[in-house]
């Protein structure tokens, strides 16, 4: 069974879906591994150290796509509309695709796939279970997002992070507030605290106060009542907009203190809750800063662009959409970790084998024989889950 690598096409994407490590691992499995000549160059992995792990390279980007079983990508076309086109003419039915799919919002991509016969595992969907910890890629991408955002906080905010005693006096610490204690907010409050800065953190579950406090913040409590909100695979659900708008009304006390926002609420396949409005950024101090990391599905900051950094009302707002890349070594080395795992969990004496009845591989399985057979997805599609539920009965193959 070949594996197939090809270089990412989405702009500035630097990160690969396999480092020459985790291609040991494949080869031992009795996998070949075919990689498209640069596909890691980016990334800090050249050609050489891929084939002295017993990969084969070649530079043609076709035959990686015409000859590949599967296929793993960090963007397949669902997360990469604009490029990703360009690759579907070479996808072959049986052909299986693992990576990052956008399925609750990529209709029309998702559909392509599906009409050329493909089998499409999105990594998005992997369920929040102690068995899929180690193939969760969206945790792996938020840590380093949440890593990443403070340190770009930390180089645009005219101030310095921790308290110093100088001959000219004391400079007080930078004071840093994250909104939403999930895994990058989490790691955004621990790298905060690494810098010297006071942190404060807020976050609609309770149960997480205990977690802010032990990396050395501050829980701000609301006093909402926010319910259950969390789905069963352990995402973050959506709450009504009388909940956001109190939300909003009691936190904008603290964030006219802080010096610092960091923005990490984002719920998978909807647009992100407004939870900073213009008239809070109008509130803040002067050469504040806002890290959106909300930015892809619309930011949480009302005045967030995707893509951009702007200033508005003395206030310097940041909307990423890709923090990941940028350090595009450690995040191709978790990555690939992620996602050579979950292909290994699929294959079986050298061959893939779908079992529907393993929650991992249900979970995740978008697209078969030529149908869109996730019931999530069809349902955010507009289509009938019964049909889903026809195709995949009793399929283990």
């Amino acid at each position: 069974m070949i594996i197939g690598v090809v270089t990412e096409t989405f702009p500035d994407e630097k990160r690969v879906a396999l480092i020459p490590a985790t291609a040991t691992a494949l080869v031992r499995a009795s996998l070949e591994v075919l990689l498209q000549a640069g596909a890691g160059q980016a990334a800090g992995f050249p050609d050489a150290e891929y084939q002295d792990k017993g990969a084969r390279v070649t530079a043609d980007r076709a035959e990686v796509l015409a000859t590949a079983d599967v296929l793993l990508q960090v963007r397949t076309y669902g997360a990469n509309p604009d490029q990703g086109g360009a690759d579907l003419e070479s996808h072959k039915a049986g052909q299986v695709i693992i990576g990052c799919a956008e399925p609750l919002t990529a209709g029309e991509p998702i559909t392509a796939l599906a009409e050329r016969g493909t089998v499409l595992f999105a990594l998005e969907l992997v369920p929040r279970i102690t068995r899929a910890q180690s193939m969760d890629v969206l945790s792996s991408m938020a840590s380093i997002a949440g890593y990443q955002a403070v340190l770009e906080a930390a180089e645009a905010l005219p101030k310095m992070f921790p308290m110093m005693m100088t001959a000219a006096g004391t400079i007080k610490p930078a004071r840093v507030f994250v909104i939403g204690a999930g895994v990058a907010g989490l790691q955004a409050i621990a790298t905060a605290r690494r810098l010297g800065a006071v942190v404060r953190a807020y976050d609609l579950r309770p149960a997480v106060k205990e977690q802010v406090e032990s990396l050395g913040a501050k829980f701000v409590e609301l006093e909402l009542e926010a319910g259950d909100a969390e789905d069963k695979g352990g995402y973050a659900k959506a709450m009504g907009e009388e909940f956001y708008r109190k939300q909003r009304e009691m936190m904008g006390r603290v964030i006219a203190e802080s010096d610092v926002v960091i923005t990490t609420a984002a719920i998978p396949g909807k647009k992100a809750p407004i939870l900073v409005t213009e008239s809070m950024v109008q509130a803040m101090p002067p050469g504040s800063v806002i890290v959106d990391l909300a930015a892809e599905r619309g930011g949480n900051c009302e005045l967030t662009q995707p893509g951009c950094n702007i200033d508005t009302h003395g206030v310097h707002i940041m909307g990423p959409t890709n923090l990941p890349s940028t350090t595009a070594y450690h995040a191709s080395q978790m990555f690939a970790k992620n996602v050579s795992t979950f292909l290994l969990h699929l294959v079986k004496d050298g061959q893939l084998q779908i079992d529907m009845d393993d929650e991992i591989t249900a979970e995740t399985l978008v697209c078969r024989d030529g149908q869109i057979v996730h019931p999530r997805v069809r349902e955010a599609m507009g289509l009938s889950t019964d049909e889903a539920q026809k195709t995949t009965e009793g399929s283990s193959t």
